[in-house]
Protein backbone atom coordinates (compact mmCIF):
# COMPACT_ATOMS: atom_id res chain seq x y z
CA UNK A 1 0.00 0.00 0.00
CA UNK A 2 1.40 3.87 -0.79
CA UNK A 3 0.89 7.12 0.40
CA UNK A 4 -2.08 7.80 -1.71
CA UNK A 5 -3.80 4.35 -1.11
CA UNK A 6 -3.04 4.75 2.94
CA UNK A 7 -4.77 8.00 2.44
CA UNK A 8 -7.83 7.51 0.22
CA UNK A 9 -8.58 4.29 3.30
CA UNK A 10 -7.89 6.31 6.17
CA UNK A 11 -9.89 9.27 4.80
CA UNK A 12 -12.96 6.83 3.86
CA UNK A 13 -12.92 5.90 7.72
CA UNK A 14 -12.69 9.41 8.97
CA UNK A 15 -8.91 8.40 10.30
CA UNK A 16 -6.83 10.44 8.11
CA UNK A 17 -5.23 12.11 11.32
CA UNK A 18 -3.04 8.76 11.81
CA UNK A 19 -1.14 10.32 9.34
CA UNK A 20 0.02 13.74 10.35
CA UNK A 21 3.46 12.78 11.70
CA UNK A 22 4.08 11.07 8.16
CA UNK A 23 6.30 13.62 6.20
CA UNK A 24 8.89 13.60 9.98
CA UNK A 25 9.39 9.85 10.08
CA UNK A 26 11.92 7.53 8.71
CA UNK A 27 11.25 5.56 5.81
CA UNK A 28 11.23 2.60 8.21
CA UNK A 29 8.34 4.22 10.31
CA UNK A 30 6.58 4.95 7.33
CA UNK A 31 6.75 1.78 5.78
CA UNK A 32 5.74 0.22 9.16
CA UNK A 33 2.58 2.66 9.25
CA UNK A 34 1.68 2.30 5.37
CA UNK A 35 1.83 -1.90 6.49
CA UNK A 36 -0.82 -1.28 9.35
CA UNK A 37 -3.10 0.91 7.90
CA UNK A 38 -3.42 -1.87 5.07
CA UNK A 39 -3.46 -4.42 7.80
CA UNK A 40 -5.85 -2.41 9.72
CA UNK A 41 -10.06 -2.80 10.02
CA UNK A 42 -11.33 0.31 10.54
CA UNK A 43 -15.04 -0.67 10.19
CA UNK A 44 -15.16 -2.28 13.70
CA UNK A 45 -15.24 1.46 15.00
CA UNK A 46 -18.68 1.66 13.09
CA UNK A 47 -20.35 -0.73 15.55
CA UNK A 48 -20.01 2.48 18.15
CA UNK A 49 -22.98 3.49 16.23
CA UNK A 50 -25.21 0.69 17.41
CA UNK A 51 -23.88 0.35 20.83
CA UNK A 52 -27.24 0.65 22.51
CA UNK A 53 -28.23 -2.70 21.12
CA UNK A 54 -25.48 -4.73 22.40
CA UNK A 55 -26.54 -6.09 25.77
CA UNK A 56 -29.95 -7.11 24.47
CA UNK A 57 -30.18 -11.11 24.96
CA UNK A 58 -32.35 -13.60 24.42
CA UNK A 59 -34.49 -15.78 26.84
CA UNK A 60 -31.96 -17.14 29.38
CA UNK A 61 -33.05 -20.81 30.86
CA UNK A 62 -30.52 -23.31 32.13
CA UNK A 63 -28.27 -25.54 30.32
CA UNK A 64 -27.63 -28.87 32.87
CA UNK A 65 -24.33 -29.98 33.38
CA UNK A 66 -22.36 -33.08 32.98
CA UNK A 67 -21.56 -33.31 36.90
CA UNK A 68 -19.00 -35.19 38.36
CA UNK A 69 -21.25 -38.09 39.86
CA UNK A 70 -22.59 -39.11 36.17
CA UNK A 71 -18.79 -38.43 34.81
CA UNK A 72 -17.17 -40.71 36.96
CA UNK A 73 -19.81 -43.45 36.46
CA UNK A 74 -19.07 -43.63 32.41
CA UNK A 75 -15.36 -42.33 33.63
CA UNK A 76 -13.47 -45.80 31.89
CA UNK A 77 -15.80 -45.55 28.69
CA UNK A 78 -14.87 -41.65 28.09
CA UNK A 79 -11.10 -41.72 28.70
CA UNK A 80 -10.94 -44.43 26.51
CA UNK A 81 -12.88 -42.78 23.50
CA UNK A 82 -10.85 -39.37 24.30
CA UNK A 83 -7.19 -41.37 24.66
CA UNK A 84 -7.93 -43.47 21.57
CA UNK A 85 -8.94 -39.65 19.56
CA UNK A 86 -5.41 -38.58 21.20
CA UNK A 87 -3.66 -41.41 20.18
CA UNK A 88 -4.64 -40.80 16.12
CA UNK A 89 -3.91 -37.58 16.55
CA UNK A 90 -7.20 -36.08 16.12
CA UNK A 91 -6.98 -33.53 19.04
CA UNK A 92 -5.05 -30.40 18.86
CA UNK A 93 -4.07 -27.57 21.71
CA UNK A 94 -4.85 -24.05 21.54
CA UNK A 95 -3.32 -22.18 24.32
CA UNK A 96 -4.53 -18.56 23.94
CA UNK A 97 -0.97 -16.38 25.16
CA UNK A 98 -1.56 -13.19 23.83
CA UNK A 99 -1.60 -11.34 27.28
CA UNK A 100 1.06 -9.05 29.26
CA UNK A 101 1.80 -9.64 32.63
CA UNK A 102 0.54 -6.07 33.44
CA UNK A 103 -1.41 -6.96 36.85
CA UNK A 104 1.36 -9.17 37.87
CA UNK A 105 4.23 -6.41 38.04
CA UNK A 106 5.50 -7.46 34.82
CA UNK A 107 6.18 -5.95 31.44
CA UNK A 108 6.74 -9.47 29.65
CA UNK A 109 4.35 -11.91 28.15
CA UNK A 110 2.09 -13.55 31.27
CA UNK A 111 3.21 -16.84 30.44
CA UNK A 112 6.73 -16.39 31.54
CA UNK A 113 5.90 -14.92 34.59
CA UNK A 114 7.82 -16.92 37.65
CA UNK A 115 5.25 -18.79 39.85
CA UNK A 116 8.51 -20.57 41.86
CA UNK A 117 9.43 -20.07 45.31
CA UNK A 118 12.30 -22.07 45.84
CA UNK A 119 13.16 -22.64 42.01
CA UNK A 120 11.78 -21.06 38.44
CA UNK A 121 8.35 -22.36 37.31
CA UNK A 122 7.14 -20.28 34.77
CA UNK A 123 3.56 -20.10 33.64
CA UNK A 124 3.99 -21.73 30.16
CA UNK A 125 6.47 -24.67 32.18
CA UNK A 126 3.10 -25.90 34.39
CA UNK A 127 0.90 -26.21 31.52
CA UNK A 128 3.28 -27.96 29.03
CA UNK A 129 3.86 -30.15 32.00
CA UNK A 130 0.03 -30.51 32.33
CA UNK A 131 -0.37 -31.49 28.55
CA UNK A 132 2.86 -33.77 28.65
CA UNK A 133 0.86 -36.08 31.22
CA UNK A 134 -1.19 -36.86 27.94
CA UNK A 135 1.80 -37.40 25.54
CA UNK A 136 3.04 -39.93 27.84
CA UNK A 137 0.11 -41.36 28.70
CA UNK A 138 -1.02 -42.09 24.89
CA UNK A 139 2.50 -42.41 23.81
CA UNK A 140 1.47 -39.57 21.15
CA UNK A 141 2.44 -36.24 20.78
CA UNK A 142 -0.76 -33.68 20.94
CA UNK A 143 0.14 -30.75 17.99
CA UNK A 144 0.24 -27.47 20.45
CA UNK A 145 -0.96 -23.64 18.71
CA UNK A 146 0.29 -20.84 20.35
CA UNK A 147 -1.85 -18.01 20.20
CA UNK A 148 0.48 -14.38 20.80
CA UNK A 149 -0.18 -10.83 20.11
CA UNK A 150 1.74 -8.38 18.17
CA UNK A 151 3.03 -7.36 21.74
CA UNK A 152 4.67 -10.21 22.20
CA UNK A 153 5.29 -12.91 19.83
CA UNK A 154 8.61 -12.25 19.56
CA UNK A 155 9.59 -12.65 23.54
CA UNK A 156 7.12 -15.71 23.38
CA UNK A 157 8.70 -17.72 20.77
CA UNK A 158 12.33 -16.35 22.30
CA UNK A 159 11.71 -17.56 25.71
CA UNK A 160 9.72 -21.24 24.26
CA UNK A 161 13.28 -22.17 22.59
CA UNK A 162 15.40 -20.76 24.75
CA UNK A 163 13.53 -23.46 27.32
CA UNK A 164 13.54 -25.85 24.84
CA UNK A 165 9.96 -26.19 25.08
CA UNK A 166 9.93 -27.27 28.24
CA UNK A 167 10.38 -31.11 26.86
CA UNK A 168 8.13 -30.41 24.37
CA UNK A 169 8.99 -31.48 20.70
CA UNK A 170 9.28 -28.33 18.77
CA UNK A 171 7.66 -29.93 15.39
CA UNK A 172 4.96 -30.01 17.52
CA UNK A 173 4.22 -26.68 18.43
CA UNK A 174 3.13 -23.80 16.18
CA UNK A 175 2.57 -20.51 16.43
CA UNK A 176 -0.03 -17.89 15.22
CA UNK A 177 -0.50 -14.47 15.94
CA UNK A 178 -3.69 -12.70 17.16
CA UNK A 179 -5.06 -10.37 14.66
CA UNK A 180 -5.62 -7.15 16.14
CA UNK A 181 -8.58 -4.64 16.28
CA UNK A 182 -7.70 -0.52 16.61
CA UNK A 183 -8.70 1.32 19.81
CA UNK A 184 -10.50 5.24 19.47
CA UNK A 185 -11.53 7.40 21.84
CA UNK A 186 -14.80 8.63 23.14
CA UNK A 187 -15.68 10.03 19.07
CA UNK A 188 -14.59 6.90 17.22
CA UNK A 189 -11.30 8.76 16.36
CA UNK A 190 -8.47 6.03 16.60
CA UNK A 191 -4.87 6.73 18.61
CA UNK A 192 -1.70 6.66 17.77
CA UNK A 193 0.83 4.74 20.19
CA UNK A 194 3.56 6.50 18.25
CA UNK A 195 3.73 8.49 15.19
CA UNK A 196 4.11 5.57 13.43
CA UNK A 197 1.95 3.32 15.10
CA UNK A 198 -2.02 2.93 15.94
CA UNK A 199 -3.01 1.98 18.88
CA UNK A 200 -4.39 -1.54 18.60
CA UNK A 201 -5.67 -4.37 21.04
CA UNK A 202 -6.07 -8.05 20.47
CA UNK A 203 -10.03 -8.81 19.31
CA UNK A 204 -10.77 -11.03 22.02
CA UNK A 205 -10.86 -14.69 23.07
CA UNK A 206 -13.28 -14.90 20.44
CA UNK A 207 -11.01 -14.25 17.77
CA UNK A 208 -8.55 -17.31 18.13
CA UNK A 209 -10.02 -19.53 15.28
CA UNK A 210 -10.27 -16.46 12.67
CA UNK A 211 -6.72 -16.03 13.55
CA UNK A 212 -5.70 -19.45 13.36
CA UNK A 213 -7.19 -19.59 9.95
CA UNK A 214 -5.84 -16.58 8.10
CA UNK A 215 -2.40 -17.39 9.41
CA UNK A 216 -2.73 -21.26 7.48
CA UNK A 217 -2.40 -22.82 10.78
CA UNK A 218 -5.99 -24.39 10.45
CA UNK A 219 -5.60 -25.68 6.99
CA UNK A 220 -2.40 -26.99 8.30
CA UNK A 221 -4.43 -28.76 11.54
CA UNK A 222 -7.49 -30.32 9.31
CA UNK A 223 -4.34 -31.39 6.67
CA UNK A 224 -2.69 -33.28 9.49
CA UNK A 225 -6.44 -34.80 10.80
CA UNK A 226 -6.94 -32.94 13.68
CA UNK A 227 -10.50 -32.87 14.15
CA UNK A 228 -11.21 -31.05 17.79
CA UNK A 229 -9.31 -28.32 19.11
CA UNK A 230 -8.88 -28.02 22.95
CA UNK A 231 -8.86 -24.12 23.18
CA UNK A 232 -7.31 -22.97 26.64
CA UNK A 233 -6.04 -19.91 28.38
CA UNK A 234 -2.51 -18.81 29.59
CA UNK A 235 -3.48 -18.15 33.32
CA UNK A 236 -5.00 -21.31 34.60
CA UNK A 237 -1.65 -23.61 35.37
CA UNK A 238 -3.59 -26.23 37.07
CA UNK A 239 -5.56 -26.88 34.11
CA UNK A 240 -6.07 -30.57 31.89
CA UNK A 241 -4.98 -30.01 28.38
CA UNK A 242 -6.25 -32.88 25.58
CA UNK A 243 -7.98 -34.47 28.64
CA UNK A 244 -9.11 -38.10 27.68
CA UNK A 245 -11.91 -38.10 29.54
CA UNK A 246 -13.10 -34.57 29.15
CA UNK A 247 -12.43 -35.37 24.92
CA UNK A 248 -14.44 -38.70 25.15
CA UNK A 249 -17.57 -37.23 26.75
CA UNK A 250 -17.95 -34.83 24.46
CA UNK A 251 -17.46 -37.67 21.42
CA UNK A 252 -19.58 -40.01 23.23
CA UNK A 253 -22.30 -37.19 23.56
CA UNK A 254 -21.83 -36.28 19.92
CA UNK A 255 -21.75 -32.44 20.85
CA UNK A 256 -20.16 -29.73 19.05
CA UNK A 257 -18.46 -28.32 21.53
CA UNK A 258 -17.39 -29.15 25.64
CA UNK A 259 -17.00 -26.32 28.17
CA UNK A 260 -15.18 -27.78 31.26
CA UNK A 261 -17.12 -25.98 34.14
CA UNK A 262 -16.23 -25.45 37.98
CA UNK A 263 -19.11 -25.03 40.91
CA UNK A 264 -18.60 -21.08 41.81
CA UNK A 265 -17.92 -20.66 45.45
CA UNK A 266 -20.33 -18.30 45.77
CA UNK A 267 -23.26 -16.90 43.73
CA UNK A 268 -21.99 -13.63 42.93
CA UNK A 269 -18.56 -14.99 42.03
CA UNK A 270 -17.13 -13.26 38.90
CA UNK A 271 -17.36 -16.39 36.82
CA UNK A 272 -19.48 -16.79 33.74
CA UNK A 273 -21.72 -19.57 33.63
CA UNK A 274 -23.28 -21.97 30.62
CA UNK A 275 -27.14 -21.88 29.87
CA UNK A 276 -29.53 -21.99 27.00
CA UNK A 277 -30.11 -18.05 25.40
CA UNK A 278 -33.24 -18.90 23.16
CA UNK A 279 -32.65 -22.53 23.09
CA UNK A 280 -29.24 -22.69 22.24
CA UNK A 281 -26.08 -22.63 24.11
CA UNK A 282 -24.95 -19.88 25.50
CA UNK A 283 -22.57 -18.00 28.86
CA UNK A 284 -23.72 -15.31 31.25
CA UNK A 285 -21.36 -13.26 31.83
CA UNK A 286 -21.28 -12.42 35.57
CA UNK A 287 -21.97 -8.83 35.78
CA UNK A 288 -25.61 -9.73 33.73
CA UNK A 289 -26.36 -12.20 36.02
CA UNK A 290 -29.20 -10.72 37.63
CA UNK A 291 -30.83 -11.67 41.13
CA UNK A 292 -33.20 -13.73 39.80
CA UNK A 293 -31.08 -15.90 38.07
CA UNK A 294 -28.12 -15.84 40.59
CA UNK A 295 -31.45 -17.35 43.21
CA UNK A 296 -33.29 -19.99 40.57
CA UNK A 297 -33.45 -23.25 41.06
CA UNK A 298 -33.08 -26.15 38.26
CA UNK A 299 -35.61 -29.24 38.95
CA UNK A 300 -33.57 -30.96 41.97
CA UNK A 301 -33.66 -27.46 44.06
CA UNK A 302 -30.13 -26.84 43.10
CA UNK A 303 -28.86 -23.04 41.76
CA UNK A 304 -29.79 -23.43 38.39
CA UNK A 305 -26.77 -21.03 37.38
CA UNK A 306 -24.83 -22.77 39.40
CA UNK A 307 -21.28 -23.85 36.56
CA UNK A 308 -18.73 -21.77 35.69
CA UNK A 309 -16.64 -21.78 32.67
CA UNK A 310 -13.10 -21.59 33.18
CA UNK A 311 -11.79 -20.65 29.40
CA UNK A 312 -11.17 -24.54 28.77
CA UNK A 313 -12.87 -25.58 25.42
CA UNK A 314 -12.82 -28.68 23.13
CA UNK A 315 -14.69 -27.56 19.84
CA UNK A 316 -15.41 -29.99 16.26
CA UNK A 317 -13.26 -27.89 13.73
CA UNK A 318 -16.28 -29.46 11.35
CA UNK A 319 -18.68 -26.82 13.47
CA UNK A 320 -15.63 -24.11 13.46
CA UNK A 321 -15.32 -23.95 9.56
CA UNK A 322 -19.29 -23.67 9.30
CA UNK A 323 -19.79 -20.79 11.56
CA UNK A 324 -15.93 -19.12 10.63
CA UNK A 325 -17.40 -17.13 7.78
CA UNK A 326 -20.16 -15.36 10.19
CA UNK A 327 -19.25 -11.93 11.82
CA UNK A 328 -19.69 -12.57 15.55
CA UNK A 329 -20.63 -9.55 17.73
CA UNK A 330 -18.36 -6.66 18.19
CA UNK A 331 -17.82 -6.08 22.07
CA UNK A 332 -17.25 -2.29 23.23
CA UNK A 333 -14.91 -2.28 26.14
CA UNK A 334 -13.97 0.96 27.83
CA UNK A 335 -10.23 0.61 28.85
CA UNK A 336 -7.27 3.24 29.75
CA UNK A 337 -5.31 3.38 26.42
CA UNK A 338 -2.08 4.72 26.09
CA UNK A 339 -1.82 7.88 23.09
CA UNK A 340 0.00 11.15 21.83
CA UNK A 341 -1.29 14.26 22.63
CA UNK A 342 -1.88 16.77 20.53
CA UNK A 343 1.74 17.60 21.17
CA UNK A 344 3.08 13.95 20.33
CA UNK A 345 3.39 13.40 23.65
CA UNK A 346 3.08 10.09 25.05
CA UNK A 347 0.47 10.18 27.39
CA UNK A 348 -0.51 7.21 30.09
CA UNK A 349 -4.01 7.94 31.16
CA UNK A 350 -4.81 7.27 35.14
CA UNK A 351 -8.93 6.49 33.82
CA UNK A 352 -10.37 4.97 31.07
CA UNK A 353 -10.60 7.23 28.09
CA UNK A 354 -11.63 5.14 24.98
CA UNK A 355 -12.82 1.87 23.48
CA UNK A 356 -11.44 -1.11 22.47
CA UNK A 357 -13.43 -3.69 20.42
CA UNK A 358 -13.48 -7.84 21.38
CA UNK A 359 -15.01 -10.45 19.86
CA UNK A 360 -15.99 -13.31 22.84
CA UNK A 361 -15.72 -17.39 22.68
CA UNK A 362 -19.52 -16.93 24.30
CA UNK A 363 -20.64 -15.71 21.02
CA UNK A 364 -18.76 -18.61 19.27
CA UNK A 365 -20.44 -20.93 21.51
CA UNK A 366 -23.86 -19.15 20.48
CA UNK A 367 -23.49 -20.31 16.91
CA UNK A 368 -22.97 -24.35 17.69
CA UNK A 369 -25.99 -26.69 17.75
CA UNK A 370 -24.45 -28.00 21.16
CA UNK A 371 -22.05 -27.29 24.02
CA UNK A 372 -21.43 -30.17 27.02
CA UNK A 373 -20.67 -28.46 30.11
CA UNK A 374 -18.51 -30.89 31.64
CA UNK A 375 -17.52 -30.41 35.47
CA UNK A 376 -13.86 -30.59 36.83
CA UNK A 377 -13.31 -30.76 40.77
CA UNK A 378 -12.12 -26.85 41.31
CA UNK A 379 -9.44 -27.31 43.53
CA UNK A 380 -7.72 -29.82 41.12
CA UNK A 381 -8.31 -27.91 37.79
CA UNK A 382 -8.59 -24.39 38.47
CA UNK A 383 -6.08 -21.96 39.39
CA UNK A 384 -6.10 -19.12 37.38
CA UNK A 385 -3.65 -16.18 37.76
CA UNK A 386 -5.04 -12.92 37.33
CA UNK A 387 -3.80 -10.27 40.42
CA UNK A 388 -0.34 -10.26 42.13
CA UNK A 389 -2.22 -11.12 45.28
CA UNK A 390 -5.66 -11.76 46.84
CA UNK A 391 -8.51 -13.75 44.79
CA UNK A 392 -7.10 -15.80 42.04
CA UNK A 393 -3.60 -14.83 41.97
CA UNK A 394 -0.20 -15.90 42.05
CA UNK A 395 -0.38 -16.48 46.15
CA UNK A 396 -3.62 -18.47 45.59
CA UNK A 397 -2.18 -20.33 42.57
CA UNK A 398 0.96 -21.23 44.71
CA UNK A 399 -1.53 -22.78 47.51
CA UNK A 400 -3.64 -24.86 45.10
CA UNK A 401 -0.48 -26.32 43.20
CA UNK A 402 1.02 -27.26 46.91
CA UNK A 403 -1.92 -29.05 47.42
CA UNK A 404 -1.86 -31.12 44.51
CA UNK A 405 1.83 -31.88 45.27
CA UNK A 406 3.52 -29.50 42.36
CA UNK A 407 6.73 -28.61 44.08
CA UNK A 408 7.36 -24.49 43.58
Amino acid sequence: MDYKQALEKLTAAGQEHAMQYYEELTKEQQELLLAQIDATDFSVISSLKDRKEENVRGMITPLAAMQRAQICEREEEFHAIGLDAVKKGKVGAVLLAGGMGTRLGSDNPKGMYNIGLTKEVYIFQRLIENLMDVVKEADAWVPLYVMTSDKNHEATVGFLREHDFFGYREEYVTFFMQEMAPACDYQGKVYLEEKWKISTSPNGNGGWYSSMYKWGVAKKAMEDGVEWLNVFAVDNVLQRIADPCFVGAVISNQCAAGAKVVRKCAPDEKIGVMCLEDGRPSIVEYYELTEELMNAKDENGDPAYYFGVILNYLFRVADLEKIREKNLPLHIVEKKIPYLDAEGRKVKPEAPNGYKFEQLVLDMIYELDSCLPFEVVRNKEFAPIKNATGIDSVESARELCKENGIEL
